[in-house]
């Protein structure tokens, strides 16, 4: 609808001279307070500079370029109140139109030609190959996943990617400590260990050096050992990450990109704005560009002393075969990654590469008993994703058991966790409380999840059920849940022109909270109009599903 009406306000404002893309028009158009403003308002106090005129004046012109034909067609009136237009629906049509179209298209409405013949490439989690990841490494996969089925939903071809950090000191403390022969569930045990021990002995932590040395000179027992540590550890990570539905496209190797690094030196060179340090180490000198003033030295040090490349100068390598793939290319990470990020976009701009989209994300702190708790995988101070999963499982299976509830309890769990996540902006840190994103009451994952239960309950128990809309009026409570329907669409493009998926996890709340206070307020079996409230129904169940589904949450029929 905000697009119907984005183009009635264009060819107007081109009637006046001003030119205006639909999608800024799109932006500036708001849903108003209270219905008997209108279902839709735009505001023309911003064109008032543009004019040079009074935005009431602004307003009764554009209102009578508009003219009066797309008032019988879509619209009951179209008025102006100060400096707004005032946009009334045909309700009547307008619940025929969108319980049509919902109907119709099913689990493709909503979607959109937008990435139709585009490629998009997206990396996310890249998690170090040293241990079980921890809850907060969860966050970075989820709205990765997430953002790969927007792209999916708005027709682009996503492949994702999972870069593994296998030329890393991490591995090399594993190897220092002969974890090569233990199992996926050991490493961080001894990871813990070892990092305790290097933390006190200088002595320790040059023989990890001289180790990540013997693997980039290809030293093939060393080599051997890397690859085996690193083999076991991403498998281990992958199979938790599967639980959770996320899957990965390719795995991209950092030791890949040795070779091409050293390549990527010669050209940073060229540009004289690489030097040696005091302690022998390649330099890239980045004053005078954005990152200048964050720091005591603006410079991004891309070797060790002893030659050795760091994670920088293959991360550059990387990211401009990345940039190759794809039309689109996004990466997912952690807020403290903002600054790392921008020192290698300024690299990348020096040899004269675009860098992929990012987007940055705040760290997940458990709330336990009234405190929250930040998680290191190096210090042991962490919770493990996989038991936190079991955890939330059981948890769910308690609270459906008290409730005498029916359902997958697995489902259930993953949703709530997944749910309580993704509903926050990317930016913002989460107090994660397990407690409160299993409650079946409110914000939650369970509240989604009973919603479309109940909806799919009340469709099974019809007797009967066919399409029809033979109905004198239309009610408050089934116009407030088809207006709400019919917003989905313009809610995924704000997801992905965000690259935030909260917007799509509040919609889903907000349509819920609707739905369900329709259901109290319209009864539907055994009314005159149960075959129309049927059928928003039915486009209800399908718009829950296809929202949630954009989260990586399932549905459940019986709960």
């Amino acid at each position: 609808m905000k697009r119907l009406i984005s183009e009635i306000i264009q060819k107007a404002l081109e009637e006046l001279n001003v030119k205006l893309k639909k999608e800024e028009i799109e932006n500036f158009i708001e849903i108003p307070p209270s219905t008997e403003m209108g279902d839709y308002a735009f505001p023309c106090f911003f064109l008032a500079e543009k004019l040079k005129q009074n935005p009431n004046e602004i307003a009764l012109e554009i209102r009578e370029k508009i003219g009066s034909s797309k008032i019988t067609k879509t619209f009951q009136d179209i008025q102006t109140n100060g400096g707004y237009i005032n946009f009334f629906l045909d309700r009547k049509l307008l619940a025929i139109n969108i319980i049509n179209q919902i109907l119709k298209e099913k689990e493709n409405f909503g979607k959109t030609n937008l990435g139709e013949g585009k490629k998009a490439l997206i990396e996310h989690t890249s998690i170090n190959p040293n241990a079980s990841p921890h809850v907060g490494r969860a966050r970075n996969a989820m709205i990765g996943d997430s953002l790969v089925k927007i792209l999916s939903f708005l027709g682009f071809n996503p492949e994702v990617h999972y870069y593994v950090n296998d030329v890393s000191k991490q591995i090399a403390m594993l190897v220092f400590a002969g974890a090569e022969n233990l199992k996926f569930e050991g490493m961080l045990k001894k990871y813990i260990s070892i990092s305790a021990k290097i933390k006190k002995s200088p002595k320790l932590e040059k023989k990890i050096f001289e180790l990540l040395y013997k693997f980039e000179h290809g030293d093939k027992d060393v080599v051997k050992k890397f690859n085996k540590i690193t083999s076991t550890c991403v498998k281990g990570q992958v199979k938790i990450l599967s639980e959770l539905g996320i899957h990965y496209n390719i795995f991209d190797y950092e030791s890949e990109y040795l070779g091409d690094s050293k390549a990527k030196l010669s050209e940073l060179e060229k540009t004289k704005k690489l030097f040696k340090d005091e302690d022998g180490r390649f330099v890239l000198d980045q004053r005078g560009t954005s990152i200048d003033g964050q720091m005591k030295t603006a410079v991004l040090v891309l070797t060790r002393s002893d030659g050795t490349g760091l994670y920088p100068l293959r991360d550059i390598s990387y990211t401009i075969e990345k940039m190759k793939i794809a039309e689109k290319n996004i990466i997912v990470l952690g807020e403290d990654q903002k600054l790392y990020f921008q020192q290698i976009k300024e690299a990348l701009k020096l040899l004269k590469y675009n860098s992929p989209e990012v987007v940055h994300y705040s760290f997940i702190l458990l709330n336990e008993k009234g405190k929250s708790k930040k998680m290191s995988t190096r210090k042991g101070d962490v919770v493990l994703l996989e038991d936190f999963l079991e955890d939330a499982i059981k948890k769910a299976k308690k609270e459906m058991a008290k409730r005498k509830t029916k359902g997958d309890a697995k489902k259930v769990g993953i949703g709530a966790v997944k749910y309580s996540i993704l509903k926050n902006n990317n930016n913002k840190i989460i107090n994660f409380n397990l407690d409160e994103a299993l409650n079946f009451e409110g914000d939650t994952g369970p509240y989604l999840l009973y919603s479309y239960a109940r909806a799919s309950s009340i469709i099974k128990k019809a007797k009967k059920y066919k399409k029809d809309f033979s109905f004198n009026e239309i009610e408050s409570k089934e116009i407030d849940l088809v207006k709400k329907l019919s917003q989905f669409p313009d809610v995924v493009l704000k997801s992905y022109q965000s690259l935030n998926p909260s917007p799509i996890a509040n919609y889903s709340y907000q349509l819920s909270q609707i739905f369900n206070e329709f259901y109290h307020e319209c009864p539907v079996i055994g009314n005159e109009k149960e075959f129309f409230r049927l059928n928003i129904v039915e486009s209800f169940r399908i718009v829950l599903k296809n929202s949630l589904a954009l989260l990586g949450i399932e549905t459940i029929e019986r709960m």
